[in-house]
């Protein structure tokens, strides 16, 4: 297999305006992240290893990256990494990207639009909203009814985790087929199996179920009306809900390529279930997006008022909210949502104080790539979230360590084993690739390559227990469409 190239492209996002002290502010901040990514732990005292993007792009193969930097309230930079396709032109700040499951978050806003002006309620029935198809409903509809809140905070009961689109020039099925599973659409019926509201449970499903929806309460397509009503006024300009993209905008892409380096057959998967999955947009347009809902939370925008803004950032059950999922601390609170087509991944971070990133990466592999270039920028801007974990690495007698050694039932069921490995402890969940484990302390293990800590207690008779659990991570599920 001919290796992918790698080539570096630094494009500061065109017609920007800088004041001095923030142009030399802005040039450190590209410096210290283009020094390397950061790694999973920082051990103190020891000096990091920092590893260059293109390598770790390389490595991953993983062929263009591009990112967006929100700093103080504006995009302070944006860059491309890469090339868009083998032997291609390189990946610049314009190029485009498929979102995937983040435009779900994008899409939530336009729902939000709408119960503003009232022609939507959150607790109402949807098949009060639906014209051209109904939901069936059956023993759990009729405990507890199919809300739009519960479709937006993945709440409803509703089937169907994700989607995995369609080659260049299959026949596209439409959404009512895709609600149904019937051919050609390649996804089971979306169906209520579970009492609505009573459960937390990814669902792009539900999302496709919104689409059809917001057609019948509209009566406009959705990538007119996502343009009309959040794209333009949000200033995402490069942004388009359109599947297939125009033919015309095919030199804009960077083109998906899977974990093993070769490309997506055919090209970019076409995803006909929009809302869930069917954004073509920019790192500088999430961010666009991103602001945009910040200033709503001001009272500084067009499309939502601030009491709508807060309620679409309210929890409902566990972190999800009505689109994006929220997160950090009363002081520093911010939105996220991620996402994963054939071939893409991304992921976008908002603080309500004006921090946050959009990386976008065109790459079965991207997902671990896009964590590690949040984590630097984590570093770099002094985030209190997604940074490199900090551990102390103490001296430990082997005789100590040894006592730790076994198999242990964690509190989710699954079987933890403890070992030696040619000399050091290594550690793992029964089916699972083990990770080198170092002592904190006498009864408490960290990795260094991954967020892990084991914690062990012994009880009054010597019995020793075992609790792992990760830190600084995306705590949320993994909201890939397929």
């Amino acid at each position: 297999m001919k290796p992918l190239i790698y080539m570096v492209c630094v494009a500061m996002l065109a017609g920007q305006a800088f004041a001095a002290g923030s142009r030399a502010e802005t040039a450190k901040h590209i410096q210290q992240f283009e020094q390397g990514l950061a790694p999973t732990v920082l051990v103190k005292g020891e000096t990091p290893k920092l590893v260059p993007l293109a390598l770790r792009m390389g490595e991953l193969h993983v062929p263009g990256v591009s990112i967006a930097v929100i700093h103080q309230g504006r995009i302070e930079w944006a860059n491309g990494y890469g090339v868009t396709q083998l032997d291609g032109p390189r990946v610049t700040e314009n190029t485009l990207f498929q979102a995937a499951s983040i435009s779900k978050a994008v899409f939530a806003l336009a729902v939000m639009r709408q119960v503003e002006a009232g022609k939507l309620n959150l607790d109402a029935n949807v098949n009060d909203y639906l014209k051209s198809w109904k939901l069936p409903d059956n023993s759990f509809t009729a405990e507890q009814k199919v809300t739009l809140r519960r479709v937006l905070s993945h709440t409803a009961g509703l089937t169907v985790h994700g989607f995995p689109g369609y080659e260049a020039g299959a026949k596209l099925p439409t959404t009512i087929q895709i609600l149904d599973g019937a051919s050609p659409a390649n996804n089971p019926e979306i169906r209520v199996d579970t009492i609505p509201g009573s459960l937390y449970r990814y669902s792009g499903g539900g999302y496709t179920l919104a689409q059809l929806l917001m057609r019948d309460v509209t009566g406009q397509e959705l990538p007119k009306h996502m343009h009309d009503t959040v794209l333009v006024p949000l200033g995402m300009s490069r942004s388009t809900y359109e599947q297939p993209l125009p033919a015309s905008r095919a030199g804009e892409v960077a083109l998906p390529y899977r974990g093993d380096g070769t490309p997506v057959t055919g090209g970019p998967h076409v995803y006909p279930e929009l809302a869930a999955a069917g954004l073509w947009t920019t790192p500088s347009d999430l961010a666009r997006y991103a602001l945009g809902v910040r200033d709503a939370l001001a009272g500084k925008s067009k499309v939502i008022s601030a009491a709508t803004a807060r309620l679409m950032l309210t929890k409902q059950l566990g972190d999800h909210a009505l689109g994006p999922v929220v997160g950090g601390s009363t002081a520093r609170k911010y939105f996220t949502h991620n996402g994963g087509n054939e071939g893409y991944r991304c992921a976008l971070v908002m603080y309500e104080d004006g921090e946050g990133a959009a990386i976008m990466t065109s790459g079965d592999n991207g997902g671990g790539l896009m964590y590690e270039v949040l984590r630097t920028l984590a570093q770099v801007y002094e985030w209190p979230d997604f940074g490199p974990s900090e551990r102390t690495l103490a001296d430990v007698k082997p005789e100590a360590l040894n006592r730790l050694i076994g198999v242990y039932q964690l509190s989710d069921q699954n079987m933890y084993l403890v070992r030696r490995d040619e000399g050091r402890l290594v550690g793992n969940v029964i089916g699972n690739g083990p990770v080198a484990l170092f002592p904190s302390s006498d009864h408490e293990l960290f990795a260094r390559d991954a967020n892990v800590v084991v914690n062990f207690t012994a009880d009054a008779n010597g019995a020793i227990t075992a609790v792992k659990h990760s830190i600084n991570g995306f705590e949320h599920a993994d909201c890939r469409a397929e």
